[in-house]
């Protein structure tokens, strides 16, 4: 029987490995076992041979100093800390921009509120204006709210000074000195409510309706003692 011959190549991290055995077969032998053949063990070390070699050609990585890993220490530290400053500028830009909202809610508020008081105002002085305004029964029914009177009480009123003037500014009684609307006697009474008094419908009617207040408490009080007693 002649031997044979068989010849395995193997390349294994750019290195060839020929083996030659005589007399038997590598990879057609039945009884072939990669764990137990000694050609194959051979192959393993040359592969275990190699790798070794491959990992000594590659550099190690040399251990850090105590000065470098205290470096990357303070770079790290740098690295966050300026991170925080960013950050806190970005929070400190939104405040800035928030007080300058404010300020300008504030500011326009301010505004609208003075706007809104002086149309407030404007109304308010139209208001007392016009009360003051048209004849002197106008004026008088105007004025009744000003005492706590409603509207009701003005009849009671146009009947009274119906009775003492005709609603005359210029009413002068012949037998007394009783003078105007509400025919004050004397009629300089009325002068402490306006130096005019004597034509003014206004100073007239306030001093009559503060008269009637103070004495009788309502006009219709006032005309019940009129019709009561002739004079009120």
């Amino acid at each position: 029987m002649k031997a044979k011959r068989s010849v395995a190549i193997l390349a294994v991290s750019g290195i060839v490995v020929v083996s030659v055995v005589a007399g038997l077969d590598l990879f057609n032998s039945p009884g072939s076992n990669a764990a137990s053949d000694p050609v194959s063990g051979r192959a393993e070390m040359a592969v275990l041979n190699s790798e070794r070699a491959q990992a000594a050609k590659s550099p190690k990585p040399k251990p850090k100093t105590a000065a470098e890993q205290a470096q990357e220490v303070i770079q790290l530290r740098n690295q966050i800390e300026a991170v925080d400053a960013e950050r806190k500028a970005a929070q400190d830009a939104s405040d800035l921009r928030q007080k300058a909202k404010n300020t300008a809610l504030a500011r326009y508020k301010a505004l609208q509120k003075t706007e809104r008081s002086s149309r407030e105002e404007r109304a308010s002085r139209d208001a007392e204006r016009k009360k003051f305004e048209g004849t002197p029964k106008q004026i008088a029914k105007n004025l009744l709210g000003d005492h706590g009177w409603g509207a009701s009480q003005f009849s009671c009123l146009e009947s009274l000074w119906n009775k003492e003037s005709r609603w005359r500014v210029d009413a002068d009684n012949p037998s007394s000195s009783a003078y105007g609307i509400p025919q004050a006697l004397p009629g300089n009474r009325m002068a402490a409510y306006g130096k005019d008094w004597r034509t003014n419908p206004v100073v007239q009617i306030q001093w009559g309706l503060d008269y009637i207040e103070n004495r009788h408490g309502s006009p219709c009080g006032a005309w019940s003692h009129s019709k009561a007693k002739g004079w009120y």
